[in-house]
């Protein structure tokens, strides 16, 4: 028998799509400093804007993944695209804290149709079975692709152009992903009891089944810890490492500044999650998915908790990058190939849209808690640790799934 091709022109396409949007996405932290310096807001208020962008992805992925199995995948993702683009226009124009705020909704929404639920699941139906949970880790890789540039071409930008001027070069890249439709031509895989199930059907089994509740709760600290650290780890490290700057510990590892070092930082842990991403999707096809998770969720309680516990140096910042890199999107092809085997792959796209929901409700607090407890305390520790415990509830929580498929998906 011949051996399906794990690069397909779909999981390409679908790469290229994730790239993009999350080089874009990743890009935010970086705007942190210059936005409140320049119109002298609380660092609580630009924290917002991501917090309520955040939410609007989770908020807008089941929609968007709905919308594709109705109406098609590709004009999902035109939509996406282009609400992706008219709210970072509209962002660059906006002057006050409440125009950001709302202005994120539209580039939230973007994301989520240019995202993770749409294209996971265009990529899961045009896997094999043998070749899914690693072509998952792949995209998801891709993902992270983007973050390793994503940051600091914003940085490099920004030495040259307003951060506004910034926000509309990016609202053309994004566009580009329209390019990329073409090539989009996934099949419903799946079985003829699959088909004939609604999708009312699936979502009532999905939500009766404590498995998917646990996975549910579980994927929270996932998004808490990830957009905390998208959104405050480049402020935090150029603040915290202040100090040592005038030592010359960074002139040694060639880096400039602080700032740099927040930027690169981010750069590290989407280099190291490439790695990480895809090895997690070549175990997922090879052990149990729910310990596989279990353990990234504690490993990463681990890095947390080790990292602030020391002084913060670039060497601390630089080797905790790429740890939390290695575990950083590694929780996707594994959550989302979870959800596919324990339900089909018919209504993938909404079914995982749901459990990202939670996710990002994660990254509104991680965010939102982040500026908070800044401008309330003048630090970052708090939030910090509350990042600590919910991993570790997390790891706990995945521990009881029951790894077995639900209803007419189990024929």
């Amino acid at each position: 028998m011949t051996k399906s091709p794990l690069f397909t022109p779909v999981l390409i396409a679908g790469c290229a799509i994730l790239m993009i949007n999350f080089a874009i996405r990743a890009s935010f932290g970086v705007f942190q400093i210059p936005i409140a310096t320049e119109f002298n807001w609380l660092r609580s208020d630009f924290s917002m804007a991501i917090a309520i962008q955040n939410l609007a992805w989770g908020i807008g992925q089941p929609v968007f993944g709905a919308l594709a199995e109705r109406f098609g995948d590709r004009r999902a993702i035109i939509a996406g695209a282009l609400l992706y683009a008219a709210g970072l226009v509209l962002s660059s124009l906006a002057v006050t804290p409440g125009q950001h705020w709302l202005l994120e909704i539209l580039v939230g929404f973007g994301i989520a149709g240019t995202g993770f639920g749409v294209i996971l699941a265009i990529v899961g139906r045009a896997s094999s079975a043998e070749n899914r949970s690693l072509a998952l880790g792949i995209a998801t890789a891709a993902g992270s692709a983007g973050q390793v540039f994503g940051a600091p071409s914003a940085e490099i930008l920004l030495q040259f152009y307003s951060w506004q001027t910034v926000f509309v070069i990016f609202a053309v890249v994004i566009l580009c992903v329209l390019f990329a439709l073409p090539f989009l031509r996934a099949p419903i895989t799946a079985t003829k009891e699959e088909l004939q199930e609604s999708l009312g059907t699936v979502l009532r089994s999905a939500f009766k089944d404590p498995s998917y509740t646990m996975i549910f709760l579980g994927f929270f600290s996932c998004g808490y810890q990830l957009a905390f650290i998208t959104a405050h780890f480049p402020a935090f490290v150029t603040e915290m490492c202040g100090p040592i700057n005038q030592a010359g510990y960074l002139a040694a590892i060639g880096i400039s500044s602080t700032s740099v070092l927040g930027a690169v930082a981010i750069s590290v842990i989407g280099l190291a999650n490439i790695a990480g991403a895809i090895y997690a999707g070549w175990l997922g096809n090879r052990y149990s998915k729910k310990y596989l998770l279990a353990g990234i969720y504690a490993a990463r309680t681990v890095a947390a908790a080790a990292f602030i516990l020391v002084p913060m140096t670039p060497a601390s910042v630089l080797v905790f990058s790429l740890v939390m890199g290695s575990l950083w999107l590694a929780t996707v092809p594994l959550t989302s190939g979870l959800v596919a085997h324990l339900f089909g792959l018919r209504y993938m796209g909404t079914l995982y849209g749901f459990v990202f929901l939670s996710h990002q409700l994660g990254s509104f607090m991680g965010v939102w808690l982040g500026g908070k407890m800044y401008d309330l305390t003048g630090d970052y520790t708090m939030v910090w640790w509350i990042g600590v415990g919910v991993g570790a509830f997390s790891a706990l929580v995945h521990l009881p799934i029951r790894e077995r498929r639900v209803g007419l998906a189990a024929a």
